[in-house]
């Protein structure tokens, strides 16, 4: 009987299993902070705006030639508006006269563009006047395909002349008209104060490159 001790083998893959790992307990990246959440998309506002402000255009339209067709221009608000019934053939201001088919083009193009930005919208304020954009594109462009005097030629019903009668203040536009500038103004501004359409800041975006 032998009294030498004996030697086991050390067992390895028990020591492995104890040995801590570092890494495993460090945060991934913890230089790199979290991107904030992202705001919800914002699809909903623009084709609800875009809704209401198309309606009031056609109805309004409707309604004008409806009962002041062939007559004098009817005076309200003390002389700041007179309400008479123009058909354009041409653009806002009745520029582009006779290109009537080309100007429904470009506003099917633009209705077009709006729908596909609107899918990454994340700004309420982008929404707004997107969707005021869509609804005066869409409804001037309703009057030149269903209008007189046939499709992508009917003339556009103008019917608010501001300051005097007749365009000799300012202009004669309609709702669709003011949709499309109220809009465009708000969308001018919010890309001046550095508000994306998808809901980010620029002013951010800097400060995160630097």
């Amino acid at each position: 009987m032998s009294t030498e001790p004996s030697h086991s083998e050390p067992d390895t893959e028990a020591a492995a299993e104890v040995v801590p790992d570092p890494a495993a307990d460090a945060p991934e990246n913890p230089e790199v902070p979290a991107k904030p959440l992202l705001p919800k998309r914002r699809i909903g506002w623009v084709f609800a705006v875009a809704v209401v402000f198309w309606t009031i255009d056609l109805v309004t339209k409707n309604l004008v030639t409806a009962n002041l067709e062939g007559k004098e221009p009817v005076r309200i608000l003390g002389g700041l508006i007179y309400l008479q019934v123009f058909r354009n053939p041409g653009a806002a201001f009745s520029m582009a006269t006779g290109m009537t088919w080309v100007l429904a083009l470009i506003a099917l193009a633009v209705v077009i563009a709006i729908i596909w930005l609107s899918r990454r919208l994340r700004s309420i304020g982008w929404a707004i006047g997107l969707g005021l954009v869509l609804a005066g594109a869409a409804g001037n462009l309703t009057d030149r395909i269903f209008r007189a005097p046939g499709a992508l030629q009917g003339h556009v019903v103008d019917f608010i002349s501001a300051f005097a009668p007749n365009g000799k203040g300012f202009a004669i536009f309609n709702i669709a008209d003011s949709a499309i500038c109220v809009g465009g103004a708000l969308i001018v501004l919010l890309s001046l104060l550095g508000k994306d359409y998808d809901g980010t800041s620029t002013k951010d975006k800097k400060k995160e490159q630097a």
